[in-house]
């Protein structure tokens, strides 16, 4: 009786104590209304997306007429950001769908994916730019520098406000910042060719444009191969950037009455909320549900843990984690 008890009520996931638990349960499982504006991101999203996709078929149509392949290749580069960025809205919207008996966490961990196959889609893009930039090198092809810098001009000026429009979201959710980063890249790309166009125009140098293309990639292979480790090691239920996990296990231990931890495991939930779940060893049992309901407050407010499973034991039997078992 005394177990089921313990059990029961640390777990917080106990049918017998749903009602007990239910504000805890609320605070952590839906803690990302407070750190994800729903409303604002969609908006940003779909603004992003209808400019993009004018500045494509803008920038296809003048390439077509001004005979300029790199036009009509950065065009092409342009509609890959905007599958990325229906990539991250879908997942956006996605990681906000209702948990089932299938999808336990519901789909929240879609966002994760999104910011990983962002990540790659832009590594992918840079490749191609590089290549095809390379390639100029050897036989620079004629540029038509006044229509290309007039259409690059008003790449920078989309690309740039796109950006902007995720600047703030991008902060706390890498999802997000998978978008910003898209469009800042291609802001980037955008403003380099406007430079390398006017040069061209002033000195007759064709071999600056792909040198100006290549000196961008690289710096936005660097920016993007932060988005790219960090996405894959969310993806691996790695114990995410802003979380501590040293200072989460001293705080544990600190707890009163706690002699022990086992089982201790930090992971994100989707690209803004994160889980935990740990046994606690109290030989003195169960401390009550206040004080059970103090730690994981504590958690979520100091340690960004929004949603977290607490198992107390008296320590009067041998427990281990399993997965450290099979590791030996």
């Amino acid at each position: 009786m005394n177990h089921d008890h313990q059990h029961g009520a640390s777990c917080q996931h106990d049918h017998d104590h749903a009602k007990k638990h239910d504000h805890d349960h609320d605070h952590g499982g839906h803690g990302h209304h407070h750190h994800f504006d729903p409303n604002g991101n969609g908006r940003a999203f779909a603004l992003a997306i209808c400019l993009n996709t004018l500045f494509v078929a803008i920038e296809f149509g003048y390439g077509f007429i001004a005979n300029s392949t790199a036009l009509m290749a950065d065009a092409g580069h342009n509609l890959s950001d905007v599958l990325g960025l229906m990539v991250a809205w879908g997942a956006a919207t996605l990681a906000r769908s209702t948990p089932n008996r299938r999808y336990t966490y519901g789909l929240r961990s879609s966002s994760i994916l999104a910011a990983l196959l962002n990540a790659l889609i832009l590594m992918m893009a840079c490749g191609a730019i590089l290549w095809e930039a390379v390639h100029r090198f050897t036989s620079p092809p004629p540029v038509a520098g006044v229509t290309v810098a007039i259409v690059a001009a008003v790449g920078v000026a989309i690309n740039g406000i796109s950006a902007w429009l995720f600047m703030s979201g991008s902060k706390d959710d890498i999802n997000i910042r998978g978008a910003y980063q898209h469009m800042a890249a291609d802001a980037a790309i955008s403003m380099g060719v406007v430079i390398s166009g006017l040069a061209i125009m002033a000195t007759g140098w064709a071999w600056l444009d792909p040198l100006v293309s290549i000196v961008i990639v690289l710096f936005i292979l660097v920016s993007t191969w932060s988005l790219l480790k960090e996405s894959l090691r969310l993806v691996l239920a790695a114990v995410p950037d802003n979380v501590d996990a040293a200072k989460v296990t001293e705080f544990l231990s600190a707890r009163p009455g706690v002699t022990a931890i086992h089982d201790l495991h930090i992971w994100a939930m989707s690209t803004t909320e994160t889980a935990l779940t740990a046994h606690l060893v109290m030989p003195a049992g169960y401390p009550g549900d206040a004080a059970v309901d103090a730690i994981t407050e504590k958690l979520k407010s100091d340690y960004a843990i929004h949603h977290c499973t607490l198992q107390v034991e008296m320590g009067t039997t041998v427990h281990g984690c399993t997965l450290h078992e099979e590791a030996h």
